[in-house]
């Protein structure tokens, strides 16, 4: 019987050691994900900071050129402006001449349609 005894002490102690490789087994899988994972949340961090920029420099691109077309639609738009301003300036002066004239130039006249009483 003590051996018996014995024997189940062993394989008591067998298990228990066995059940203490597994427990640790488990929590350096669990230390491993972990570290996994926050390591590919850095790769992803700097991937998505990476991207960001690229993006950043073609808008800032894109709007530099953007720029560059509002600004001399701009100037254009200006320059038609003033010479819009430039003509009717001009001419301003001949139609108010010329309004002037007809409207000073009196010619008194009987209308069509008057009849003399006879």
């Amino acid at each position: 019987m003590a051996s018996q005894s014995q024997g189940i002490q062993q394989l008591l102690q067998a298990e228990k050691r066995a059940a203490e490789k597994v427990a640790e087994a488990r929590k350096r899988k669990a230390r491993r994900l972990r570290q996994a994972k926050e390591e590919a949340q850095v790769e992803i961090e700097g991937y998505r900071l990476e991207r960001e920029r690229d993006f950043q420099q073609k808008q800032q691109a894109a709007l530099g050129s953007r720029g560059h077309v509002c600004a001399e639609v701009e100037l254009q738009t200006r320059r038609r402006v003033q010479a819009m301003q430039g003509g009717q300036a001009q001419g301003k002066e001949r139609v108010l001449r010329q309004l002037l004239g007809l409207v000073c130039a009196v010619h008194p006249q009987l209308h069509p349609n008057y009849r003399l009483a006879a």
